[in-house]
């Protein structure tokens, strides 16, 4: 969400930034719609000033007894009255408008983004770890766990329909322990306090953070009015909705392991098979709430903890730079990292770390005091740390066996009660 009075005074650089993400200038269809709505508030203040006078005007005429006077002022009061309340209702209208023209429109890029249309111009800004060189053609995921009689396609299918999945024994064990072992690290190392937040939410929460409305048809929703997360960002951000925070407080760093619920939208035909793009998986979630001022530091720790849990499990892989075209709706700045899959002979998203300004913080009224300076919004960041799901499929291609088993990574044995490998 913008500030429109940002826009009125830079209309220039409000355009470049929407040209940079394919869109048309809106700025002056923007500031059009602000003045009127400034004009008719205008209005609506001389009316009631008027009404007000008039009011005053009455008692001087009942006093000196110029009837004729005081029913004409009446007349005039209560036709104010009138106006005033359809004048009140077309505010209301005009103020609608301009909120959801705003509440539409992306956050705007930094400059150090660079421009392009889609994933092709996205950069490449480092890369770890050497992809494995098997002696034998290694399988995809889903192949693999089929294979072990523990990932169950058909089963989902029946109970659910497509997109769904039944882990079984070792594999969903294996599940848990990753974002066991997730949060472990997030909140023992990298400085992340976990919380356990509502998996539904309200309207209100589903706009704070973007999804709603421009986003809605992406989420599944409950026949009483609630949303399904598609992410923990969407619970963990709203929980300074509306507070006003002192800077002691900043930054605040949360993380949580919750089911996620997305009904894909506009994916029909992509990733038709396995675990990698489902109506429901798990995630860990590192969220950040900082000053303006720590945010562009905070987004690099963020990335930093999200690949430290790809190192420990000696996984290879790559941190792009989204380009213009390819980023988030709320966000400013996005790295993606990209686990290596040998089944499919390529890097796939594994986490997308964000920052965003104070574009979610406006949409929630989240704000903080300096000691005592005005109140300014806060910044808020998100990113994967890691997709769970995705990060046992990554596990699965780069830790099988000739003979169909997996190996377990080391840094998993303790949560998998000591067990190496998983079998058939």
């Amino acid at each position: 969400m913008f500030d429109i009075k940002w826009i009125r005074e830079n209309p220039e650089a409000f355009d470049a930034g929407l040209k940079r993400r394919g869109l048309e200038p809106v700025a002056g269809e923007l500031i059009a719609l602000d003045e009127k709505r400034r004009a008719h508030v205008t209005k609506l203040q001389e009316m009631q000033g008027r009404r007000n006078a008039a009011s005053k005007e009455i008692g001087k005429a009942m006093g000196a007894k110029d009837t004729e006077l005081a029913e004409k002022l009446k007349a005039e009061v209560a036709t104010l009255k009138d106006a005033l309340q359809a004048g009140e209702e077309d505010e209301r209208k005009i103020n609608g408008e301009l909120t959801a023209r705003l509440a539409g429109i992306p956050n705007l890029p930094l400059e150090d983004v660079p421009d392009g249309k889609d994933e092709n111009d996205n950069v490449e800004v480092r890369k770890w770890g050497e992809p494995k060189k098997f002696d034998f053609a290694p399988k995809q995921h889903f192949e693999i766990g089929e294979g072990l009689g523990l990932m169950d396609f058909e089963t989902a299918a029946k109970i659910s329909g497509a997109r769904f999945v039944v882990l079984k024994g070792a594999l969903s064990r294996l599940e848990r322990a990753i974002a066991c072992f997730m949060l472990d690290l997030h909140t023992g190392e990298n400085g992340y306090t976990e919380y356990l937040p509502p998996f539904l939410v309200r309207d209100e929460a589903a706009y704070g953070t973007g999804n709603l409305p421009k986003f809605a048809e992406d989420l599944f929703q409950t026949t009483n009015g609630y949303w399904l997360i598609p992410t923990a960002e969407v619970s963990l951000t709203n929980m300074v909705r509306e507070d006003v925070l002192s800077t002691d407080q900043l930054p605040m760093r949360c993380t949580a392991w919750t089911p996620c619920y997305r009904s894909e939208a506009g994916s029909a035909g992509k990733d038709t098979r396995g675990m990698i793009r489902q109506h429901q998986f798990s995630k860990v979630e590192l969220v950040s709430i900082t000053t303006p001022e720590q945010s562009l530091e905070e987004h690099e720790r963020m990335t930093a903890s999200a690949e430290k849990v790809l190192q420990q499990l000696e996984i290879p892989y790559r941190t792009m730079l989204l380009c213009t075209g390819d980023m988030g709706f709320a966000s400013r700045k996005t790295y993606d990292i990209e686990a290596w899959l040998p089944g499919q002979d390529t890097y796939r998203e594994i986490s997308s770390c964000s920052v965003c300004g104070d574009f979610q913080a406006r949409r929630m009224n989240a704000r903080y005091r300096a000691g005592d300076k005005e109140l300014r919004f806060v910044h808020t960041l998100n990113g994967s740390g890691l997709a769970v799901g995705r990060t046992l499929v990554a596990i699965l291609e780069n830790y099988q066996q000739a003979d169909g088993s997996v190996v377990i990574p080391e840094a998993l044995r303790p949560y998998m009660r000591g067990e190496e490998v998983i079998k058939a």
